[in-house]
């Protein structure tokens, strides 16, 4: 009796299709994944678009926490205990295309398919060095830098043959809160960015490879006048 062998696994074909225990799932801009507060029962795996995770405090007030794009996993703190809550709201900002894995579906696979649990701790280790990565830039560089260094996270530079990127329209508002300064100082920065040639507007960001000299070699010219002045209150650094 010839024993018949089963195919390899493969990882990106479990995570381009629906199946047992997952389904492929349309947002439009705008449309949440999940809420903060809701039951954590699921984990999305994001084929195309771009979404925005954020918190809510106690008292109301909003933070964006981090951007999301193509290869992304958010929910994972459904993994972690049966009943567990949302810590955050997954929101998209263009239309978007997601498989949602169910908790125990993404359990089983990870326990029995070697490369998908390999590929899923890679991509929690970079997700971990990303937030190492921001909470040092938040501590140690300007508003100014930390947008430039935001506006190019975005549109992905380091992958090959991304010269110049769009980046879909966001609001002032998110990317303030993301850099911890006001909506203000990002209009100013981003006016001053485009008049340097960095940026382009164009239905939505044109970041030009230029501006990574902003944040690897600080070449910014006149850097006093990076910031707006704030009436009643004197100048400070950011």
């Amino acid at each position: 009796m010839v024993e018949l062998k089963m195919p390899p696994f493969d990882a990106g074909a479990f995570l381009a299709s629906a199946g047992l225990g997952r389904k492929i799932v349309q947002l439009k801009p705008e449309q949440a994944f999940f809420v903060q507060g809701n039951a954590a029962d699921s984990i999305f795996y994001l084929q195309q678009g771009r979404a925005k995770l954020t918190v809510v405090s106690t008292n109301g007030k909003e933070a964006t926490i981090t951007l999301l794009g193509d290869g992304d996993f958010v929910g994972e703190e459904s993994l972690a205990a049966v009943g567990g809550m949302r810590m955050a709201t997954a929101t998209a900002i263009t239309a978007c295309t997601a498989l949602k894995i169910e908790r125990e579906e993404m359990i089983r696979v990870m326990h029995e398919e070697h490369t998908f649990s390999d590929l899923f701790l890679s991509f929690l280790l970079a997700r971990s060095m990303r937030v190492q990565a921001d909470l040092v830039d938040q501590l140690f560089n300007s508003s100014e830098k930390r947008l430039a260094r935001i506006l190019l996270l975005m549109a992905e530079f380091g992958k090959p043959g991304h010269a110049q990127t769009m980046i879909p329209k966001i609001s002032q508002e998110t990317l303030a809160e993301m850099i911890g300064t006001t909506r203000s100082r990002v209009s100013f920065f981003m006016n001053r960015f485009r008049k340097l040639g960095f940026i382009q507007y164009n239905g939505g960001i044109h970041v030009h490879k230029s501006l990574l000299n902003v944040v690897l070699l600080d070449q910014l010219p006149d850097r006093n006048a990076a910031k707006p002045p704030i009436q009643g209150t004197p100048p400070a650094e950011s």
